[in-house]
């Protein structure tokens, strides 16, 4: 027997010896009619939003599809400079290598042609949201991850100075920003930053990092396992930007950390936000649009740091069919960083 039902059958011979109950006095108050309770309510209601290929229109990543997770953003960050790019901007960002047509569309057409693409994608942009102006950017990968050790048996390859003052230019012909993304391998943080100071401490430059091909953590080959950062990684980043925006009186710094698993950015509640740096997360993984917005709601949403990014493969193979602009913007959060490869 339950304890409810316990309650609502008393014993009778308890009921038969005990006294009468004493009338109340008339000028007592009724007693408060007792609040409705969820298991009082027999309406079964559906969830509003969903997670998974048959969620449509109702993934619980678009904003106002009942997710719990939307109160979360934005999540409390400083105070920025006047000259912060976020989130006044909408960054657009072609990724990848001029030594590959492989690795991203900034090396799979011909500079010019490149260039031009980039245009169109910052026109459709603003055209699409007015309101938030497009920063265009190049986004090479100035270190890339071998799955060889190399020369410097880090299981990574540094670009010379004079590729990235080539990409730099071509930047800087759209007004756009550049980002250096490196790939460290078995390498750290403290010891490959300092190679890219020199170019960070322009104030149109800015960085990424990506954990996947981070190996200090979880062992194993890039390219043969799935790296990992953890806050405390993410945390030296920071503190080198912002002790090079205050060495050298620049504008915030933009940190874009790629992220397409769980173990790949762990402790995230640990990240120590600076007002020199803005640190946007970033959805890194290919696939139908169902599938991205799972990982977006899993990775950026559930665990909101600061501000939010998606990347959108180019290619068929990778995102087929591609996540409408239009669907971009219906994400809650709506991503500042949109990065092309």
């Amino acid at each position: 027997m339950t304890l409810g039902a316990t309650l609502l059958a008393p014993n009778t011979s308890a009921a038969q010896s005990a006294p009468p109950t004493p009338p109340k006095p008339a000028s007592a108050k009724p007693a408060a009619p007792k609040p409705a309770t969820a298991s009082q309510d027999t309406t079964k209601r559906r969830p509003s939003g969903a997670l998974g290929s048959q969620a449509g229109d109702r993934h619980l990543a678009f904003r106002g599809t009942g997710s719990d997770l939307d109160s979360l953003w934005p999540p409390k960050m400083p105070t920025y400079a006047a000259n912060a790019l976020l989130p006044n901007k909408r960054i657009i960002a072609f990724y990848g290598n001029p030594l590959s047509t492989r690795m991203g569309i900034l090396g799979e057409f011909e500079p010019q042609e490149m260039l031009r693409k980039l245009d169109e994608e910052v026109a459709e942009w603003n055209k699409l949201d007015p309101k938030t102006p497009v920063q265009p950017a190049l986004h090479l990968i100035a270190e890339v991850a071998n799955p060889h050790p190399g020369p410097s048996g880090k299981y990574r390859t540094r670009m010379d100075s004079a590729m990235i003052e080539k990409v730099y230019g071509w930047a800087k012909s759209r007004n756009a920003v550049l980002f250096l993304d490196i790939q460290i391998g078995t390498s750290t943080l403290q010891e490959e930053l300092p190679w890219i100071e020199k170019f960070l401490m322009r104030p149109d430059v800015h960085l990424g990092i990506d954990p996947e091909f981070a190996m200090k953590r979880t062992g194993g080959i890039p390219g043969k396992r799935v790296g990992s950062y953890d806050a405390e990684d993410i945390n030296v980043a920071i503190r080198f930007l912002g002790n090079l925006v205050e060495k050298h009186n620049l504008p915030p710094k933009v940190l874009v950390v790629h992220r397409f698993t769980q173990r790949g950015l762990t402790n995230y509640k640990n990240i120590k936000l600076d007002p020199r740096v803005q640190v946007v997360i970033q959805m890194d993984g290919f696939g139908a649009p169902w599938l991205k917005r799972d990982s977006y709601y899993s990775y950026v949403k559930k665990e909101p740091v600061q501000f939010a990014g998606w990347k959108q493969f180019t290619k068929p193979k990778n995102d087929n069919p591609r996540t409408s602009r239009e669907a971009i913007l219906r994400l809650w959060p709506v991503p500042l960083y949109i990065q092309l490869q």
